[in-house]
């Protein structure tokens, strides 16, 4: 009997140093696909002299995957004028990558696929409410400026879906209250982190590990630190999470940003307006290694975001053993117990500055345990495993009708 084919449609290379929940998340289920399947990907291109439009056999995370390249893009962490949503939906236009399996993670591509064939799973990352109605820059999700326009075309589209998954449970609900008929498609899902990279050091080994990082940076060795990792994107507000760092005016503790965006100029000129140049170590995009590296010796994981779903990036500092801080926003409050992490009240400087305060002078009222254990529910083996279990099984079960 041949395999089940899982198509998974996402406008970037799982190759390149990307940042985002979202392609994580897609490299999780590439990477934790059990062998009954065949994996697709249709992405998009780094190298401008590689053929694009074509099928290409690669392995990834030591899977075999079948990739293909939609067209050239050299770097995914910054948006261009063109938005490259547009250019993947346009890309995909007139071609049909139908499938047994087709995993969307934004809506805009499926404008091309309403005639395909087979089990379309589309993801939901964000509070769409949230988003538009979040305040400040505009150009954080374009379709602020158009939400009856958005609405209008989910409208359309939504209904081509076998299901909807949502990380968010106030996304999940307000789904299901847009599209009642479609309530039964509809459905919460656990976000869910790596747990065969992102995992605790025992003390003694994260005291070292600390130390060490201290003296690459060229610090004092009693040096701690404040970790965010995300893209410089509006929907983050890292200018608001330098305000609160200079708030927090606390001469040992250094902030490590890392990622990339388009407000890298922005927040190179705001911390030397705020005189952080010291104290603020801009690491730019990081690999996933890396990246859980710097989790197991932080001491506190900030979050300053406007609006979020459940992001990838919380649950990997828990899983590391690294207490969170966040603004109210998302699904993060709701999992935070009040041993692995503090909720601001506010989303404001000093707010948040308060909070990191709390968790750095008292780091034994957030131990590793109580934060691995709040991760644990969310690790890859089990939540992504349990995906691929239910879709073979409605496999199974389409394939024994046909006979």
């Amino acid at each position: 009997m041949r395999k089940p084919v899982l198509t998974i449609f996402y406008q970037f290379n799982p190759w390149n140093a990307t940042i985002g929940g979202i392609q994580t998340l897609i490299n999780t289920f590439i990477k934790y696909a059990p062998s009954e399947f065949e994996i697709r990907l249709v992405g998009t291109c780094i190298d401008a002299n590689k053929p694009v439009g074509e099928w290409q056999q690669a392995e990834f995370a030591g899977r075999e995957i079948n990739f293909l390249p939609l067209f050239t893009l050299q770097n995914d962490n910054v948006r261009s004028l063109i938005p490259t949503t547009l250019k993947y939906t346009a890309a995909l236009l007139g071609h049909c990558f139908a499938s047994d399996f087709m995993h969307f993670h934004r809506i805009e591509p499926t404008i091309a696929t309403l005639n395909w064939q087979g089990e379309k799973t589309l993801f939901i990352h964000n509070d769409i409410r949230t988003q538009m109605q979040a305040v400040g820059n505009k150009k954080a999700i374009l379709w602020r400026r158009f939400p009856a326009a958005y609405f209008a075309l989910e409208s359309l589209l939504v209904r081509q879906f076998s299901q909807i998954l949502s990380c968010h449970t106030d996304a999940t609900q307000l789904y299901k209250q847009r599209y009642p008929s479609l309530q039964d498609r509809i459905a919460y899902i656990k976000n869910s982190f790596d747990n065969g990279v992102f995992f605790p050091l025992r003390e003694d080994e994260r005291e070292v590990k600390r130390r060490e990082l201290a003296s690459r940076l060229g610090v004092d060795e009693q040096t701690r630190f404040i970790l965010f990792a995300g893209r410089l994107h509006p929907q983050k507000d890292p200018i608001l999470l330098l305000r609160a760092f200079a708030a927090l005016n606390e001469p040992n503790i250094h902030l490590l940003i890392a990622g990339d965006g388009e407000l890298a100029v922005e927040v190179r000129a705001e911390i030397a307006r705020l005189g952080l140049l010291n104290r603020v170590k801009l690491l730019g995009a990081v690999t996933q290694g890396e990246l859980a590296q710097l989790h197991r010796v932080s001491n506190v994981f900030v979050l300053s975001s406007a609006y979020e779903g459940l992001p990838l990036v919380v649950l990997e500092a828990l899983a590391s053993g690294t207490p969170v801080v966040t603004t109210q926003c998302g699904e993060t409050p709701k999992l935070l117990t009040a041993d692995s992490g503090v909720v601001c009240s506010q989303r404001t400087p000093v707010c948040i500055a308060d909070a990191l305060r709390k968790v750095l002078l008292h780091p034994g009222d957030y131990p590793t345990e109580s934060c691995v254990q709040t991760a644990k529910p969310y690790a890859a083996r089990t939540v992504v495993q349990q995906v691929y279990s239910e879709m073979l099984n409605r496999w199974e079960q389409r394939n024994s009708m046909a006979v």
